[in-house]
């Protein structure tokens, strides 16, 4: 009897802890259901890189924007033409803008320094100002306490010109390569309570970064969960490979693509030899049929705005049924 009642005992309290590991209350909601989607849905952020680096990417990032496959833009505020893409942002206020920190200039005719100047931030700069070209140059010529002060004027410059700032990444990676630098962007997103662009695990875990998801997660700072470059190994792959890498999406996860655009000028030309892929990206994404072909997958578009919603206050906001106008 004694033994009946202890095996009885054992299973109830074993049902017990199986059904507290099951119960929704414990259960820890993943990224995309925080959103407010279903578990398994695959849900994708779109954005543009580089917007305000001159009058042809701006012209190239505004067909994306308007036509709604691309859900989200930074701009470059250190950059000659930053004032048109602000008031773009300012007239169009749907537009989901961020700030894409900038401590490089890598294009050879054509270059920016820092919005602080040469004297504030010295070791990032050249003898003529500018940013250095190369991202590793920073880390063996830079100081990260001027870095940080950089990237906080920057971020600081869009708030006084009006933007309504949903997110921060990083021109070329600069401030996420070298793990010191990593970590002190994460911290300068959780001071702004904005979301960042994380590089995902699988990635960070390839530069031995893997524990930065966790500071992230301690400071309530979001990001996607899986990042893509949109760089098709040619121009005439450019809709086949785009739309393999979105087909392939991992469910119950947020990715995110980023991408260049620009339309094709005189100017472009003679800035970088990569006009012809910006000018490409821009064609497939500003196409109706892309946006339409997305929808058709099932696939969910978001913009970072609803990451810094869910980041703000801890619910998900009401979703966009189109990003274009």
């Amino acid at each position: 009897m004694r033994i009946f009642f202890l095996v009885l005992l054992c299973t109830f309290f074993s049902i017990r802890t199986v059904a507290a590991e099951d119960s929704p209350e414990t259960k820890e909601l993943s990224l995309v259901e925080r959103l407010g989607f279903s578990p398994t849905t695959r849900v994708l952020i779109i954005n543009a890189d580089d917007f305000g680096m001159n009058h042809a990417t701006n012209e190239g990032t505004f067909k994306v924007l308007k036509t709604g496959a691309v859900t989200s833009s930074t701009i470059m505020f250190c950059c000659p033409w930053v004032e048109e893409a602000v008031k773009f942002g300012l007239n169009n206020p749907q537009a989901n803008l961020g700030v894409h920190t900038t401590l490089t200039s890598e294009w050879g005719n054509y270059k920016w320094g820092p919005v602080l100047g040469r004297t504030a931030v010295p070791t990032l700069c050249t003898e003529k100002g500018y940013f250095h070209g190369e991202v590793f140059d920073i880390y063996t010529l830079g100081v990260l306490d001027e870095a940080e002060r950089e990237v906080r004027a920057q971020i600081d410059k869009a708030l006084a010109a009006g933007i309504d700032i949903t997110h921060i990444d990083s021109h070329m990676g600069a401030m996420q390569y070298d793990p010191a630098y990593h970590e002190r962007f994460i911290r300068i997103a959780a001071s702004y309570n904005l979301p960042c662009r994380l590089p995902g695990r699988d990635m960070l875990s390839a530069f031995g970064q893997e524990g930065l998801l966790d500071l992230a997660k301690e400071l309530n700072v979001l990001g996607p969960e899986v990042l893509y470059m949109g760089d098709p190994p040619s121009l005439e792959e450019t809709e086949a490979w785009f739309k393999d890498r979105m087909s392939n999406i991992s469910a119950g996860k947020v990715s995110e693509i980023y991408i260049h655009c620009a339309v094709d000028t005189p100017e472009m030309q003679a800035t970088t030899g990569s006009t012809k892929r910006r000018v490409a990206d821009t064609d497939f994404f500003s196409a109706p049929e892309t946006l339409g072909w997305i929808k058709q997958q099932g696939i969910e578009l978001i913009s970072y705005r609803e990451l810094r919603h869910l980041q703000r206050t801890g619910t998900p906001m009401p979703r966009v049924s189109d990003y274009g106008w």
